[in-house]
């Protein structure tokens, strides 16, 4: 089984700031959260904030933002119909039919893009609908457990990453890893 993050790995950037940026143009009020949000972005990146630190300052916006959408399904049609095109070309080149997308990203946004990619498992963040509450958030070494309580049993053959630091915990369960640059694949374990 392979397994894949997937922004910046698949996905050519951080489809959760696309998604922020669709739904400004459809709810401009979201505009005011524009600060706290690339905030948050460069401390995840940078390793700087941990999972419960994230969810104890940044719960709240979420449950906001999520409270806010009408028709999450409709707008995830809309939303890929537009950003296909970030879909890394190497991806389709390496797929197998027992892939598996592990992700920060919510699963109620990734089901229409696994959808189209012919990607039967994903595992995400899982955000109540009606109430915005987080219930899962897969990130770091969150995505250990949610990957396990998934596929207790499997064995990673290869996982891909743009980032070696924060999926060390899913690179340790696979027999190898790459880390994804761009459009270039470096084997780092």
């Amino acid at each position: 089984m392979n397994v894949y993050d997937f922004d910046n790995t698949i996905y050519r950037g951080e489809s959760v700031l696309h998604f922020f940026f669709f739904y400004i143009k459809k709810t401009p009020y979201l505009i005011k959260y524009i600060p706290k949000v690339f905030y948050a972005l460069f401390k995840y990146k940078a390793g700087k904030i941990t999972v419960e630190k994230a969810l104890e300052e940044y719960a709240p916006f979420v449950e906001d933002y999520f409270r806010n959408i009408t028709d999450i399904k409709a707008d995830s049609v809309e939303f890929w119909d537009k950003h296909m095109k970030n879909i890394k070309p190497f991806y389709k080149e390496i797929q197998r039919e027992d892939d598996v997308i592990v992700t920060a990203s919510p699963e109620s946004t990734m089901e229409e893009i696994c959808k189209r990619l012919g990607i039967k498992h994903c595992v995400g963040s899982i955000i109540d609908e009606k109430s915005g509450k987080i219930k899962r958030l897969c990130m770091r070494s969150r995505k250990v457990p949610a990957f396990l309580e998934a596929f207790p049993d499997a064995e990673i053959e290869n996982f891909y990453t743009d980032s070696p630091k924060n999926d060390a915990p899913l690179i340790e369960l696979a027999k190898s890893a790459y880390q994804v640059k761009g459009d270039k694949i470096i084997k780092i374990k």
